[in-house]
């Protein structure tokens, strides 16, 4: 049997106006359920260019509670279509304390659940430790009318420990909302061995688990507010795949669209019925995982 769900994902380039990235958000959701998405995700921090390529703290000025603007916005526009949204927020939980936030709102508009990004960068051009407090949720997925979903953000993507503990607490689909791009001084080699490393770790956490994966990406050039580097492109490339790692839909470096992917999540039981890894994992062996550094 299948149990299939059509997905949205929303890949745009993001400028200086709020007002007009959201434009772009809700126009894109609004066709993605035109075209029968029941769930949409979106990009990495949407509403906003990513003020994380330089530490300012006049940027601390974007953040914004949950519930707040955003979440009422794309409640309301869930309420109005019946779709799933995950969305991506700046909190500001108090003075001080931030978080890189992924939420999803429910069919109905209401605040299903949320997740703090708990992998936080500290590199040129991504000074994320600088704005974001690591997240204290745990990798608990997120119950909802079309499914249990295990959002994940960003630089999350490359650690299998975030993947399988989704995976183990029951997730039915991974979903990545990023933002992540070439230095544009980097030579062509050395970009496309980047995003293809991107696409293929993500591709491992789809067979390793059994289980598919969307990953929401932003598209466009922006540049470095403080001058100090070239900027990024970000390379767009959103793409979902299925249980096998196979790819399902995939969006082009630098344009902006609307992916909608049939998502069939029964087949997640047939594949691991065959590549039984849960099964047959060592977890008695496993307690050096705990662990920094395995030093002799």
């Amino acid at each position: 049997m299948s149990r299939t769900l059509a997905v949205g994902l929303v890949q745009h380039a993001c400028g200086e106006a709020r007002e007009t990235n959201l434009h772009k958000d809700l126009n894109g959701i609004r066709e993605a359920a035109s075209r029968g998405a029941r769930l949409v995700l979106l990009q990495e921090l949407h509403t906003s260019r990513y003020f994380c390529q330089s530490e300012d703290t006049g940027q601390f000025d974007l953040a914004e509670p949950i519930p707040g603007p955003s979440t009422q916005t794309l409640g309301r526009v869930a309420a109005e279509l019946g779709v799933v949204i995950v969305g991506s927020i700046f909190e500001r939980r108090a003075p001080g304390l931030y978080h890189n936030t992924a939420v999803v709102l429910e069919s109905d508009g209401s605040l299903a659940g949320r997740y703090r990004k708990m992998h936080i960068p500290d590199d040129p051009g991504y000074y994320e430790k600088f704005y974001f407090t690591p997240g204290d949720l745990g990798f608990t997925p997120i119950d909802t009318s079309v499914g249990r979903l295990g959002v994940l953000v960003c630089w999350d993507q490359w650690f299998p420990e975030a993947a399988r503990l989704m995976a183990l607490a029951g997730a039915e689909l991974l979903l990545y909302p990023t933002a992540i791009g070439w230095d544009p001084a980097d030579d062509a080699a050395e970009q496309e061995r980047q995003r293809e490393a991107w696409i293929t770790v993500q591709r491992g956490h789809a067979v390793a688990n059994g289980l598919p994966v969307v990953a929401c990406n932003r598209t466009g050039a922006e540049r470095d507010p403080s001058g100090h580097t070239s900027g990024a492109r970000f390379w767009g490339s959103s793409f979902a795949a299925g249980p096998q790692g196979e790819f399902l839909a995939q969006a082009g470096e630098e344009s902006e669209e609307v992916l909608v992917v049939e998502v069939d999540l029964a087949r997640s039981e047939s594949v691991r019925r065959i590549w039984p890894f849960l099964r047959d994992r060592r977890i008695d062996a496993y307690r050096d995982l705990g662990k920094r550094f395995r030093d002799e």
